[in-house]
């Protein structure tokens, strides 16, 4: 019996796992039908999707708006016309012509470095505010990075900084602060800061063509002294009248924090050149959480009104799943903005969220987030 085994619940492993991979199943049961149990399995796909999904679409066609439509048009002007203009401009330029040096070097330490592929890096930096009238304000640095190592086949990567960015959706909207300060008297905890974002690990992707979905293997260390192993799977269907729907499988065991397992759903409706629908569920199991599972459900709908814009509003649920007992923890509506603003390197976001908390006896409160994005 492996370690897996032995502390995640045998129950609660098989149910996230068949959340996950269910689709999969359904895709490779129709494979192996006959031609007429496809006919007949379609048929009833068609007025399944027809009498449930169909709607959703519908109801939002038939509702009246009065926000503009959606566009493409850039509202900064590109970097080639910036990067000399101001004493910052030029810094953002050295840092991210240093990061693409640096790249090159590590990537000479693996072989013989081809000139017309070169290595590269990509830096986020983040400046995470968090303020409810219950806990404060709070203020968080974040840093993520990446460094592609072509000597290595194409496969490997080095990423570095705060690992957790790594568990998010591609198009994440969940910006509330899952791990506030250690010292509720501070508005910035250093150490935390360090721990956060003090990863780094050496990344394999898609290891086997074999498989049917993309994969990434990370082993590195984090928080100092954790050493861990990360695998994840990922999966995306395209399913008819314009839904798509994307499964994500994250397990992590480390030295210290030990397991860590989270699933992240989502279905799409997104049709060109116009706003997407979307549901959001994640499912986490950690061994140094105090509930069995936690989940947390966005619906949303996501428009853009100018290149890079994002601008969301939905409901929230989340709750846990603990001692058999299963419980809406939280709910409430939400909206976020986000757009580069006055360069294509600077993003701004505000999220303004209206949820309670059960277990904190707390009622429906204000909270918001804003984030100061730097891309290099």
């Amino acid at each position: 019996m492996n370690i897996f085994q032995k502390t995640v619940p045998a129950h609660l492993f098989y149910s996230i796992l068949a959340l996950s991979l269910g689709s999969i199943n359904v895709t490779y049961a129709a494979d192996e039908t006959t031609p007429d149990s496809q006919n007949d399995t379609q048929e009833t796909q068609n007025k399944s999707s027809e009498s449930v999904l169909n709607y959703i679409p519908k109801w939002v066609d038939a509702t009246p708006t009065i926000l503009p439509e959606q566009s493409n048009q850039p509202n900064v002007p590109p970097m080639s016309e910036t990067e000399e203009k101001t004493w910052v401009d030029r810094k953002q330029r050295d840092i991210r012509n240093w990061a693409d040096r640096t790249s090159v070097k590590i990537d000479d330490w693996f072989g013989d470095v081809d000139p017309d592929k070169p290595a590269s890096a990509t830096i986020r930096f983040m400046l995470d505010n968090y303020w409810n009238e219950y806990d404060g304000y709070e203020v968080k640095p974040r840093i993520r990075g990446k460094i592609k190592l072509p000597t290595l086949e194409k496969r490997f990567s080095l990423v570095f900084g705060d690992d957790s960015l790594d568990d998010e959706f591609d198009n994440n909207i969940a910006n509330t602060n899952t791990q506030p300060n250690q010292d509720p008297d501070k508005k910035f905890d250093s150490k935390q800061t360090r721990d956060n974002n003090g990863s780094i690990a050496l990344r394999w992707s898609n290891f086997s063509k074999k498989l049917p979905f993309e994969t990434d293997a990370d082993i590195g260390i984090r928080s100092g002294d954790d050493i861990y192993l990360r695998l994840r799977a990922k999966k995306y269907w395209d399913l008819e009248n314009d839904f798509r729907f994307n499964a994500e499988q994250i397990y992590r065991y480390g030295s210290q924090s030990e397991n860590y397992l989270r699933t992240n759903l989502e279905l799409i409706h997104a049709r060109p050149n116009e706003p997407f629908l979307s549901d959001q569920l994640s499912l986490t199991y950690a061994d140094d959480q105090d509930d069995d599972l936690r989940w947390d459900n966005r619906i949303f709908r996501q428009h853009q009104f100018f290149a890079n814009n994002k601008f969301n509003y939905g409901i929230y649920t989340g709750g846990y799943y603990n001692n058999n007992d299963l419980r809406l923890n939280s709910w409430g509506p939400f909206v976020s903005w986000r757009q580069p603003l006055w360069r294509e390197w600077f993003f701004v976001q505000g999220d303004l969220n209206y949820f309670n908390d059960h277990r904190e006896d707390r009622n429906h409160y204000v909270s918001t987030f804003v984030r100061l994005e730097t891309l290099f």
